[in-house]
C-alpha cells in the first residue's frame, strides 16, 4: 500500500477526491511518522494530536459531502513556531518568552490555512528568535536532518524542512529574513521559495524589519505553487503586505524555459563551492540548457554585502531582545548576544549607510533583469555539518552568514529566490540550486524551478524516509 507520509499534498488532494483515502489516513501517517522519528530529529516542539485528527475527521466529512474549503483542505502542516497561532504557545526557541500566553490570535498565514481547512499537526523549531542559518536553541535544543540526524537541518526554518523531509506532513510555512526557507531546503533536498517581499503578509512585524519574508516549505515545486496560492492576499494588519494576487501561482507552472535568458554564477563573484557543490551546480545548468534556456556564465557584479546586512540584521536583533528587559541579553544564545555586543555602537548614520548600499544593490538588479530574465546560483557552498556546531569543522568563521554568501543578498534586495534539490554529495547529503528573478516575478521562479525539477527526472525531489541510523535529540 502507498506510505501516504511520502506524498505531496497534491497527491494526497487527489486521493481525497478520488475517495482512494481520506483526511484521517493522511493525518494519522504523519502523525505516525512524527511518532517515530522525533525523537531522532527534534522537528516538532508542539504536536496537538487530538486537535490534528478533529480537524482531519471535519475535513473528510467535507470531502464527502463535496463542501470543501478551499485548497489545502486536510493537508497535514506545520507552523514555524515563530507564527502565532490561536491556541497554541508561540515561543520562538527562546527561554524569555513565557508559554501562559495568552495565545488567542493567528499569523495572517496561519489564518488563511485554516480558513482553507488545512489539518496543522503543531509548531515546528526555529534558533531563538530565528536569528541565524542553524537550529538550535537553548530552550528545544538542536535540529537534525532527515538524511543523516547527526547533521544539521539547516535554518532558520530547520523544523520545517526536517518535517517536510521526514513525511511528518507535506508542506510548511517557514520564514527568510537571510536564508532561513533556502539554507534549510538546500541542506535537506527539499524545495522553498522566498516570496517577493510583502506577497505573503506577516503580522506581528518581523524584528528584523523588511528583510523578513514568509514562504512555503515542501517537496515539490507544484505544492509550493498550490501553498502560496493559500498564503498571500491582502492583510490590513500589514502595512507592506501587496494586494491579493489575481491569478493563481499554479497556472502556467508547466510552461517551460525555452527562451529564457538565464545567468549562471556559481559564486556571485566572491564565494566559494565545494567541488561537489560546484560538479552538481553546473550539470543543473546543462539541464537547463536541454530545456532550451539561453544560459550565460556571467556574475550579477556586485560585491559581498554582508557588513551592511550584519548591520541592519543585529542592530534589529538588539531591538527584539531589549523588548524583555534588564538582563535579557544575558539570558539568549551566546552567539546571538556575540553579534548583538559587536554591533551595539552602531549609529543611525550607521544603519543609513547600510540602508544606502541596500538600495543601490537593488538598483543594480534591477538593471540586471532587464538583460537576464533569471539568476541561477547554487543555494548554499556546501552540504550539511555536524548539527552541534555553527559552522563546519575548520571554518574560518563561525557566523552563519560565513557559509550562506548566495542567500542573504535578496534579502537585502527582497526578490523572490527560490531553492530546489539538484542532487546528492557522495556522502550522501543533498545539493540545492537557487533560482532568482525580478521583483514580483515570483511565478517566473516557480515556473523555472519546475522546469528544472522536471527535466532533472524529479529525482531529488522526495527525500528519502528517515535513515535507520539515528542521531540524538
Amino acid at each position: 500500500m502507498t506510505d501516504l507520509a511520502e506524498l505531496t499534498a497534491a497527491e494526497l488532494l487527489e486521493g481525497y477526491a478520488a475517495g482512494s483515502f481520506t483526511p484521517v489516513d493522511a493525518t494519522e501517517a504523519a502523525l505516525d511518522r512524527i511518532e517515530a522519528h522525533n525523537t531522532a530529529l527534534n522537528a516538532f516542539v508542539l504536536v496537538d494530536r487530538k486537535s490534528a485528527l478533529a480537524s482531519a475527521e471535519a475535513s473528510a466529512k467535507r470531502w464527502q459531502a463535496g463542501e470543501t474549503l478551499g485548497t489545502g483542505d486536510g493537508v497535514p502542516t506545520s507552523i514555524k513556531d515563530m507564527f502565532i497561532t490561536a491556541g497554541w504557545p508561540t515561543l520562538r526557541g527562546s527561554t524569555l518568552i513565557d508559554d501562559a500566553g495568552p495565545w488567542d490570535a493567528d499569523a495572517p498565514c496561519v489564518a488563511r490555512l485554516r480558513e482553507n481547512g488545512a489539518v496543522l499537526l503543531g509548531k515546528v523549531s526555529t534558533p531563538e528568535f530565528a536569528w541565524k542559518g542553524t537550529t538550535d536553541s537553548q530552550r528545544f535544543g538542536a535540529t537534525g536532518n532527515p538524511w543523516d540526524p547527526a547533521t544539521t537541518a539547516g535554518g532558520s526554518s530547520g523544523g520545517s524542512s526536517a518535517a517536510v523531509g521526514a513525511g511528518m506532513g507535506p508542506w510548511s510555512v517557514g520564514t527568510d529574513a537571510g536564508g532561513s526557507v533556502r539554507i534549510p531546503a538546500a541542506f535537506t533536498g527539499t524545495v522553498a521559495l522566498k516570496p517577493t517581499f510583502g506577497m505573503v503578509p506577516m503580522f506581528p512585524a518581523s524584528p528584523f524589519g523588511t528583510l523578513a519574508h514568509a514562504g512555503p516549505m515542501t517537496r515539490s515545486v507544484g505544492d509550493a505553487a498550490l501553498l502560496m496560492d493559500i498564503v498571500t492576499g491582502f492583510d490590513s494588519r500589514d502595512w507592506s503586505a501587496l494586494p491579493t494576487p489575481t491569478t493563481p501561482f499554479t497556472e502556467g507552472l508547466e510552461d517551460g524555459i525555452e527562451g529564457l535568458r538565464i545567468a549562471f554564477s556559481p559564486t556571485l563573484g566572491f564565494g566559494k563551492n565545494a567541488p561537489e557543490v560546484e560538479r552538481l551546480a553546473r550539470e543543473a545548468v546543462t539541464v537547463l540548457e536541454s530545456l532550451g534556456a539561453v544560459v550565460e556564465e556571467v556574475d550579477p557584479g556586485f560585491a559581498d554585502p554582508v557588513e551592511p546586512f550584519h548591520v541592519l540584521w543585529f542592530t534589529g536583533a538588539a531591538k527584539v531582545v531589549a523588548a524583555y528587559g534588564p538582563g535579557a541579553l544575558a539570558k539568549v544564545d551566546p552567539g546571538l548576544r556575540a553579534g548583538i555586543e559587536q554591533y551595539a555602537d552602531a549609529s543611525a548614520q550607521d544603519y543609513l549607510d547600510a540602508t544606502a548600499v541596500r538600495m543601490d544593490l537593488g538598483v543594480h538588479m534591477g538593471a540586471f533583469h532587464q538583460q537576464y530574465d533569471l539568476l541561477v546560483t547554487p543555494t548554499m557552498p556546501i552540504t550539511a555539518f555536524d548539527r552541534t556546531r555553527q559552522a563546519p569543522d575548520g571554518w574560518g568563521s563561525d557566523l552563519w552568514t560565513s557559509w550562506t554568501p548566495y542567500t542573504y543578498p535578496f534579502n537585502m534586495t527582497q526578490q523572490p529566490a527560490a531553492s530546489v534539490p539538484c542532487g546528492v554529495s557522495d556522502d550522501g547529503l543533498p545539493v540545492g540550486l537557487q533560482f532568482v528573478a525580478a521583483r514580483t516575478q515570483d511565478r517566473l521562479v516557480l515556473r523555472a524551478a519546475r522546469a528544472y525539477e522536471k527535466g532533472s527526472g524529479e529525482k531529488f525531489t522526495r527525500p528519502a524516509s528517515v535513515p535507520a541510523k539515528q542521531g540524538t535529540a
